[in-house]
């Protein structure tokens, strides 16, 4: 089996850096042709050489001094400083040899002294300096330079940007077979059922000749479906790592373009990677982004349907032997298309559910196995408390107690951080900066503790956790219900009381403050009870005059039919008022409940102004008086 090879990383060069060095260039040169401009502004007085060489030999001339350099030579006059004249040597011989006599050369003494002073002094200068060529050819070296740097920026440019256009057409999928940290089975926590599947990919994957012989095909496609956060990017990787083979990961959006054909063409791409890497697994998550159900409004141009439409060919075109198994995770799986889970396709559905208790404790135990904790702290409790949390919340509550930790000072994680952490994550952090004034929070205050009564008394409502009038999240105030155990089902009864208790603060703020002087503080709460009336009569067949009967709005995926409900006007009526009676209903229960319990009610209310937070323990002392009415009772 090949090893997947470790992709090299290629250091990029740095563009700012580039930038600076062409500034650099383009400054210095710019600073030198303004200096060359400025001395060509004096520039010096040509001279034929034959009337140098006269002057020089004639004693006591205008001639002070001569520099010679290379074949230049500059005079320089009886009192100036600095050369006022030019002119030029015929090659490489000196000027003794182009005709210049030296006159004092067999004199000595007073004599010789007196002969130099009659006549120019002669000196020589280094003719072969880099420096001297380039200050005489400036005026044409530098522009030349600027010019040809910016062809080359501009090939370099086009180049990129033809590289660019080019790779739009490239997958890009990062491949994890080659990570130092590989993730297998034993990383993640529950869903047995789930495992045990996708080991028969593994095995596959390790032993194809088995499954060969007797005949078998193996799935070529793997679908996993299930809520966020429950681990499905986790397992296809820990798929992966037990087999010990590539994993091309990638999302459905990184397929999207405003070109089309891109996303078709990334697609042949990703799957020619994986074909080269085989045995490997293509991984591609959130793929209802590119695969969702086709209508007859499509047309075949469209970006989206030819992407999948490429995705749907090339997993025809495996067979037995390529050694590719394609993994996708969606959280709708009713979005996709047909033609995709149709067998020889995506052939093996997986559903990821969220974790029950005891794979909630094996999924804390993991994150905490690495953080240093009170022994004090009962992981086991915590589990109990967070029904309904998938395993990206579980990991969120154990990151969120290390935090709260070290913003304590804390040198290891107690029971206090770990409830701060709970409650952070499942109703938002405390608003510190909420200050509420006295009404605010007496108000607050009655509004929660009807919440609390009422589903404290109702009796198939779930037990009070926790009542709190500390701002957290986007409520002024919380109470918490917390099921005793899992349950996969709930009855009519029990989502009534639901229901109930959720009108439980509005009726409370009524009783106390009167009908009109109710606040929009049970805006969500309202909310909550038509969602959840609405799913009743709709989804689950739970109304009187509809039991049993379901209507469920058709939809496409992301192109919602718009011809029309596939139900009657009178039937929509007939819903609007079921919903509307269980609405009546509910507020009438708690209101039933809240004046029977009138004085827990105050109690409960005066509780919560002085001390704020009240916990299931202390709640329970507090309500032992109250009682049910008949009212309220609904068997």
């Amino acid at each position: 089996m090949p090893t997947p090879k470790k992709l090299s990383s290629i250091k990029k060069p740095n563009n700012n850096n580039i930038r600076r060095i062409w500034f650099t260039i383009f400054v210095v040169s710019l600073v030198l042709f303004i200096l060359q401009a400025i001395s060509g502004a004096t520039k010096l007085q040509d001279v034929p050489l034959s009337e140098v060489i006269t002057r020089a030999n004639t004693p006591n001339s205008d001639i002070k001094k001569i520099t010679v350099s290379g074949s230049k030579i500059e005079l320089t006059l009886k009192g100036q400083e600095r050369p006022t004249q030019i002119s030029r040597k015929d090659g490489s011989g000196t000027l003794y040899e182009q005709g210049l006599v030296d006159k004092c050369a067999k004199l000595e003494g007073d004599q010789l002294t007196k002969c130099r002073s009659a006549y120019p002094t002669i000196e020589y200068i280094d003719p072969v300096s880099v420096w001297n060529i380039i200050a005489d050819n400036a005026v044409i070296l530098f522009p030349t330079l600027i010019l040809i740097g910016f062809l080359i920026y501009m090939m370099r440019r086009a180049e990129s940007m033809s590289n660019q256009s080019m790779g739009f057409g490239k997958a890009k999928a990062k491949l994890y077979g080659a990570d130092k940290k590989k993730v297998v089975f034993n990383d993640v926590a529950g869903n047995e059922a789930a495992k045990q599947d996708l080991a028969e990919i593994v095995d596959f994957l390790k032993n194809p000749k088995k499954y060969e012989k007797l005949g078998a095909k193996i799935p070529r496609g793997v679908l996993l479906a299930g809520d966020p956060g429950t681990g499905k990017t986790l397992m296809a990787r820990a798929v992966a790592g037990e087999a010990n083979v590539p994993f091309f990961s990638i999302s459905g959006s990184e397929f999207a373009e405003m070109f089309v054909g891109v996303g078709a063409s990334r697609v042949r791409d990703l799957f020619q990677k994986a074909k080269k890497n085989a045995p490997s697994i293509i991984f591609i998550d959130e793929i209802d982004a590119v695969a969702h159900k086709r209508d007859a409004r499509g047309g075949a141009g469209r970006e989206d349907e030819q992407t999948l439409n490429q995705i749907l060919v090339e997993m025809d075109g495996f067979d037995n032997e390529s050694g590719v198994i394609v993994i996708a995770a969606t959280n709708r799986v009713d979005m996709l298309d047909k033609a995709l889970l149709r067998p020889g396709r995506f052939d093996r559905h997986i559903n990821v559910t969220l974790p029950e208790r005891k794979d909630r404790l094996a999924i804390l135990q993991v994150h905490f196995k690495n953080k240093p904790f009170e022994k004090s702290i009962d992981l086991d409790a915590l589990a109990a408390k967070t029904a309904g949390s998938s395993g990206a919340d579980l990991a969120n509550i154990a990151n969120e107690a290390a935090i709260t930790a070290a913003r304590e000072n804390h040198k290891v994680i107690t029971n206090e951080d770990l409830t701060e952490a709970f409650e952070r994550v499942a109703i938002g952090p405390k608003r510190k900066s909420k200050v509420m004034n006295e009404h605010e929070r007496k108000l607050t205050a009655y509004h929660e503790a009807g919440h609390a009564i009422v589903g404290h008394v109702l009796p198939d409502s779930d037990p009070v956790h926790k009542v709190t009038i500390i701002p957290r999240g986007h409520t002024g105030g919380v109470t918490w219900f917390l099921p005793p155990e899992d349950r996969s089902y709930k009855n009519i009864y029990e989502l009534k009381d639901v229901l109930a208790r959720a009108m439980g603060g509005r009726i409370a703020e009524k009783l106390i403050f009167g009908t009109d002087a109710i606040t929009t503080g049970a805006a969500s709460d309202l909310k909550h009870v038509a969602t959840l009336a609405k799913e009743m009569i709709t989804e689950e067949g739970m109304g009187s005059k509809t039991r049993d009967l379901v209507f469920p709005s058709e939809s496409t995926g992301y192109y919602t039919i718009t011809t029309g409900k596939p139900y009657s006007e009178h039937t929509a009526e007939l819903i609007d008022q079921e919903i509307a009676a269980l609405t009546v209903e509910a507020a009438k229960r708690a209101e039933a409940v809240l004046k029977a319990n009138q004085k827990a009610l105050d109690l409960l209310a005066t509780a919560l102004l002085e001390r704020e937070t009240i916990d299931e323990q202390e709640i329970a002392p507090l309500l032992k008086n109250t009682t049910l009415p008949a009212a309220a009772k609904l068997h």
